[in-house]
């Protein structure tokens, strides 16, 4: 009986070629994050299954969980990163000088249906600062979202920020459409759908979880609103609302730092996870044939009391492998990946082991990536070999070049070739 030699369905092989994607999205990820100061740290792929329940919402905290029963003990692998580092920050929160600012790039698994940019197991970058109440934190991780979207220089107009605040959003709901506290997980989950759904099919369903008429009125004219200073012409007592005030300094902050034209407000952002209190926002691929949800971020500043510790301010962003890979496919941008050069250096008649080895250490301490022949061969079979495997040049040492201590380097693309001295 023979295994089967595909991966787990929604897991995937990276053969070297995909590899490259991915390392090219990681490295653009890590160099971003370094570059605003920020620290790469990991945590364990397993976690107490209780964090994920308490805190990642139903579906993530729930039927998407991967658990581990084991001698009567529950784990799960982590389905995200941001309750596994707020664990981890309880643990030096005080030791440390504020703000606390991290980065890990990470994989995740998620019992979810696979389908086109979504798959069981996936990579995330997660960034976060912990220990700031300030609303410049919150643009830090705006700005840095942004960065990472344009470190891989996409078109104008490729792709677009939505902010929003889950102050302003609990305002409406409570004070403008009267949606009892009990209410309000299940209307916010009907606002979050409400773009795909009929307006007479969101409002039957938002009655019949008991928002009156007027409610569901209040909550579509809000749901309608695109521009943010618009929302005091229909709620004039939004105007002393935390969260609105946030979002206006928000926008006016990233427009003064040339970033108005990617980012705008968006009244049914809401983010499904239980842990946000503030700031929201979601970055979207505007590409027609991939139009979709990114990824997105925001503030969750009383995660760490599930943890039996004082609540500490923290906000945070988590792109993704898969659809960022998608939207640099639909885009047409991975051809601007640098390609490495690579030399192939053949074992050739008439060369020693011993000038061979001395040859091969030489050019590898000059930095360059050299692929090494395991057995003797011909030129014309290492010309081959390096064009199958994308190579840019072949080392010519032979046994002439040897004797006149010299070897050639043969470009794969242009057939030309350089003599050097040894």
């Amino acid at each position: 009986m023979s295994l089967p030699n595909s991966p787990i369905k929604g897991t995937a092989d990276w053969f070297p070629e995909e590899f490259k994607i991915r390392k090219y999205i990681f490295d653009n990820w890590r160099k971003v994050c370094a570059s605003f100061g920020y620290e790469e740290y990991m945590t364990p792929l397993v976690e107490d299954v209780a964090i994920y329940k308490a805190k990642s919402g139903d579906e993530v905290g729930g039927v998407e969980l991967w658990t581990i029963e084991r001698e009567n003990e529950a784990y799960a692998i982590r389905p995200e990163m941001t309750p596994s580092v707020t664990r981890m920050v309880t643990r030096f929160y005080e030791s440390k000088p504020k703000p606390i600012r991290l980065f890990s790039v990470a994989n995740f698994m998620r019992f979810q249906k696979p389908q086109r940019g979504r798959n069981r197991e996936f990579w995330q970058l997660n960034f976060d600062i912990f220990g700031s109440e300030k609303i410049e934190a919150d643009i830090e991780i705006l700005q840095m979202a942004l960065e990472i979207m344009k470190s891989f220089n996409p078109p104008a107009g490729s792709f677009t920020m939505f902010v929003n605040d889950r102050v302003l959003i609990d305002y409406i709901l409570s004070v403008e459409c009267g949606v009892a506290d009990e209410k309000r997980k299940e209307v916010v989950r009907l606002m979050d759908k409400s773009e795909k759904m009929k307006r007479e099919d969101f409002g039957t369903a938002l009655e019949e979880v008991g928002v009156s008429s007027a409610g569901v009125q209040a909550l579509v004219d809000f749901l309608n609103i695109k521009e943010a200073d618009k929302l005091v012409e229909r709620f004039p007592a939004v105007a002393d609302n935390l969260g609105f005030t946030r979002i206006m300094k928000i926008l006016e902050s990233l427009n003064i730092r040339g970033y108005g034209n990617w980012v705008k407000f968006q009244p049914n952002i809401i983010r499904g996870f239980d842990y946000y209190d503030g700031m929201v926002f979601e970055v979207f691929d505007n590409h027609p044939e991939n139009n979709r949800s990114l990824f997105g971020g925001g503030r969750y500043n009383g995660l760490a009391g599930i943890f039996g510790k004082n609540s500490f301010p923290a906000v945070g962003c988590a792109p993704g492998d898969e659809t960022l890979r998608l939207f640099l496919e639909s885009w047409d941008l991975l051809g601007q990946m640098k390609k490495e050069e690579s030399y192939f250096l053949p074992r050739l008649a008439g060369v020693s082991d011993e000038s061979f080895e001395k040859l091969a250490s030489k050019l590898r301490g000059e930095g360059k990536i050299l692929v090494t022949g395991l057995e003797e061969s011909g030129l014309m079979k290492a010309f081959d070999f390096g064009e199958k495997r994308g190579m840019s040049y072949v080392i010519i040492f032979g046994e002439e070049e040897n004797s006149k201590r010299i070897y050639k380097v043969r470009d794969l693309k242009t057939r030309e070739e350089k003599e050097f001295s040894l």
